[in-house]
């Protein structure tokens, strides 16, 4: 659902390239809670979990921010903490000069938000959806079906105005939410894993959306994403989480640069790995299988050495394909936040 509220966006403070959103020393605490489920062997009640542990961040204006990490890293409560949806037990955020802490109702007057799940909007159709969270922000019913008429069209959505959400496909469903978040515009939108499901036509549509009002318009976007693929090319900047911190904050490419010594070697066998080769036995162990389908992060001489002895030996014949790539930020996300490694670049 699409955080909306009556009355007009606050004024937001001018900052040039400044931060537009500064986050510190954020904590927030869950109790450990009690009862049969929730105690541990020995009937000691369940440890408090720190979901969120001293977070310190600053997106910039107009830029666009990922936010990267395991299951569990903290990203949903940063977000709600963000929209103003959850009060931290500790530390500040300031939007656009506002004081979120103090003031959580002014986000909603701030951000365009698009959460994991959008179940309000099930029984309205799409150009219903979209048309009342312009009235929820503020616009009357001329301005809301104008607004609602233009994104519509942005996003290919005419087609299905008329249908209800609830009977749209998933990718579709998540589309019509997506609308709807940008109904009334926000100067800052929150977009929590925004294109799952969606098709690669559906997918570009987004994309092309968020980058047309940071264009024209100059708005800040906080993606929260586990597609790293696809963030790659859209982050301006990006912070991976890990277990309520961030171990990094940097550029794209600057995370590269964490991991720049090792390359990707990806094998794909025909049928089977031939392990009784010594060369290949002794890839396994490095190796992520999956079926047929090895994948090794290597220093870099060693992933010529390798390439050397699959391609230039007896194991050629097992091989169907193989490929050889830099590091991606798919690399950095694992290293940093999929084994739980401690590294930073802040």
């Amino acid at each position: 659902m699409s955080t909306g509220t009556e009355g007009t966006a606050p004024t937001a403070v001018a900052t040039g390239r400044g931060a537009a959103c500064s986050v510190r020393g954020l904590i927030r605490t869950y109790p450990g809670g009690s009862g049969a489920r929730r105690r541990g062997a020995r009937g000691a009640a369940a440890e408090a979990v720190r979901a969120n542990d001293g977070i310190d961040l600053d997106v910039r204006h107009g830029e666009i921010f990922g936010i990267l990490g395991p299951n569990g890293a903290g990203k949903t409560t940063l977000v709600r903490q963000l929209t103003g949806l959850l009060r931290p037990d500790a530390g500040t955020i300031r939007l656009l000069g506002h004081d979120l802490v103090r003031h959580p109702d002014r986000a909603a007057r701030l951000i365009g938000y698009l959460g994991q799940e959008s179940t309000a909007f099930d029984e309205l159709t799409v150009a219903l959806a979209a048309e009342t969270t312009g009235r929820l922000r503020g616009l009357n019913a001329s301005a809301a079906r104008g607004a609602r008429d233009a994104v519509l069209d942005e996003l290919g959505l005419g087609p299905l105005a008329g249908r209800p959400l609830k009977r749209l496909s998933g990718g579709q469903r998540r589309l019509a939410c997506f609308a709807a978040a940008l109904v009334g515009d926000r100067p800052v939108l929150v977009l929590d894993e925004p294109t799952t499901g969606m098709d690669p036509v559906a997918r570009r549509a987004v994309w092309a959306a968020v980058d047309r009002r940071r264009t024209r318009y100059g708005s800040t976007v906080l993606l929260v994403t586990h597609n790293v693929i696809e963030a790659e090319t859209v982050l301006d900047r990006v912070a991976v989480l890990d277990r309520g911190r961030v171990i990094a904050s940097d550029t794209p490419a600057g995370l590269r640069a964490l991991v720049a010594d090792e390359v990707r070697l990806e094998l794909v066998w025909r049928y089977e790995a031939p392990l009784g080769l010594p060369a290949i036995a002794a890839l396994y162990p490095l190796a992520e299988v999956s079926g047929r389908r090895w994948t090794l992060r290597l220093p870099q001489d060693r992933a010529r050495t390798a390439v050397a002895e699959v391609t230039g030996g007896p194991a050629f014949a097992a091989l169907d394909d193989f490929t050889l790539a830099v590091p991606s930020l798919e690399d950095v996300y694992l290293a940093l936040g999929g084994r739980g490694k401690g590294l930073s670049k802040a």
